[in-house]
């Protein structure tokens, strides 16, 4: 019997892949993901992470992130991810201080609720899961918080 990560894995590729074959381009500045135009509502930049920054957490989020992100995202955080070179816009490069600067509870949000092409995770991964992930994104920032 397959594991739900391996299940969960394999929909979020296939569902990346059908996008880039259907040739799906969402562009306009109100999609755009590597800059800063993808607004959040402003009671996201108080949503406050619930984790403390920790080894653990940390690790939890890089494992998450190796599974579920890099194929988009590149394993360095840089937009360069190899399902991600069909996207548009192209996947977030987290290494850039527009990405960083962001509060936790933005980037909580952006997990939480997706925007085309980038999926919504508030389904397929918990809250704790998605808070790791937020953990372990700063650290392509040189910083873990």
């Amino acid at each position: 019997m397959k594991s739900k990560k391996m299940i969960i894995q394999k929909l979020a590729l296939k569902g990346l892949f059908i996008m880039a074959l259907l040739g799906l381009g969402f562009t306009g500045t109100t999609y755009a993901q590597t800059g800063t135009s993808w607004k959040v509502p402003s009671n996201a930049d108080v949503i406050k992470n619930p984790l403390k920054t920790s080894s653990n957490s940390v690790t939890a989020g890089k494992k998450l992130y190796e599974q579920m992100c890099a194929i988009c995202h590149g394993a360095k955080g840089k937009g360069d991810g190899v399902a991600g070179m069909a996207l548009k816009p192209r996947p977030a490069n987290f290494t850039k201080d527009t990405f960083q600067k962001q509060t936790d509870g933005a980037i909580y949000w952006k997990l939480t609720h997706g925007n085309p092409p980038m999926a919504a995770y508030k389904e397929i991964l918990t809250d704790q899961q998605r808070w790791d992930l937020v953990n372990f994104l700063r650290t392509f920032g040189g910083k873990k918080k």
